[in-house]
């Protein structure tokens, strides 16, 4: 008879919880959060596990690509659908979660996930560290603007580079305020040097990847669109249709239809969003800025005058994630006819 395992996934430890084919608990223990611990415990038990089931989370990753190197039938599972499937368990425990996952594995009711490669990541990571960078050198920036505020001082536009002169100028006889200002700029010019150094390495992790130069040849896209993209993405091989892309990141409108009720709302806003921001800001640079020879650009235009800009540049987004797809798929480079 074969048997199903559920693993609930904790920091230290995890709730691991094997099943046989009625659905019967056969074991349960207490495992480390480590791959050769829970490989060596699932491997002692003696069972023909026919399926084994992980919930997605930070740790996730990480033990589902060591089991599968030792030959276990591993699947990721997505974290919204174990979720709603679990909404009817009167007691929210560890113990539990596992009992349902190894359930949700017995009787086949689950959305596997792809668990991205080492290299998208690592890519990921790069990216991740940027932004947290660039968002607390921007935070610093604002209140050092706040608190020169209150004394009457604007500091005015400036740029990351001539930020710290601006400001020492205007404490300049100020005690209080250049002792403030001396400090921040301090962690302010931290800040802007290891932005630099993520730039110019973003800048060289795109120029080395083919696929991030081909999807570059699509107007509005640049190395952090790209990046974030191929990275994302992955596998291009894992969608049927580019179309499906676009509901992917979660750019395709909600439905509830029930008897006489029919409601399309807004976007889901499902999967993720970084490559949902990344995506729309492509679209703003497409819709604001001169591009020349982009059919895309007439289209989204269309849309604007029906619904408004804030709907075109969603609506370009969403065509953007299916043309980028397309693209990487057949290899070929951006045609402004073909995304038309």
């Amino acid at each position: 008879m074969d048997h199903y395992a559920g693993i609930d996934v904790s920091l230290e430890c995890s709730s691991v919880c094997v099943v046989d084919g009625t659905g019967k608990i056969v074991r349960e223990a207490k495992v480390l959060s480590e791959p050769e611990a829970l490989i060596g415990w699932l491997g002692s038990q003696g069972f023909d596990l026919a399926r084994v089931g992980l919930e997605a989370g930070p740790l996730s990753q990480w033990l589902y690509a060591a089991m599968r190197e030792a030959g276990l039938a591993v699947e990721l599972l997505e974290t919204r659908h174990v979720r709603d499937a679990f909404k009817a368990m009167p007691v929210k425990s560890d113990r539990n979660d596992a009992r349902g996952i190894a359930q949700l594995m017995r009787l086949g009711w689950f959305r596997p996930v792809h668990c991205k490669s080492l290299a998208a990541q690592e890519v990921r990571a790069v990216l991740t560290a940027r932004k947290q960078l660039q968002s607390k050198m921007l935070d610093i920036e604002m209140s050092l603007r706040g608190v020169l505020r209150g004394f009457g001082l604007k500091v005015g536009p400036t740029t990351p580079r001539r930020f710290a002169g601006r400001i020492a100028e205007l404490v300049a006889g100020h005690t209080t305020l250049e002792d403030v200002a001396k400090a921040m700029l301090a962690v302010h010019a931290v800040l802007l040097r290891e932005l630099n150094g993520f730039e110019k390495r973003v800048r060289g992790m795109a120029r080395g990847d083919a696929r991030v130069r081909l999807l570059m040849s699509a107007p509005g896209v640049g190395a952090i669109v790209a990046l974030t993209y191929v990275s994302a993405i992955d596998d291009p091989t894992r969608f049927k249709s580019s179309k499906g892309v676009g509901a992917h990141f979660g750019l395709t409108p909600k439905k509830h239809q029930s008897g006489e009720r029919d409601v399309t709302g807004r976007i889901s806003k499902l999967g993720d969003g970084s490559v949902r921001a990344a995506l729309y800001q492509a679209a703003h640079i497409i819709l604001t800025r001169p591009v020349k020879g982009s059919g895309l650009k007439s289209w989204a235009a269309k849309v604007a005058g029906r619904g408004g800009m804030k709907k075109a540049k969603v609506a370009l987004a969403r065509k953007l994630a299916v043309v980028l797809h397309r693209m990487w798929i057949d290899n070929t480079p951006f045609r402004v006819t073909a995304a038309a």
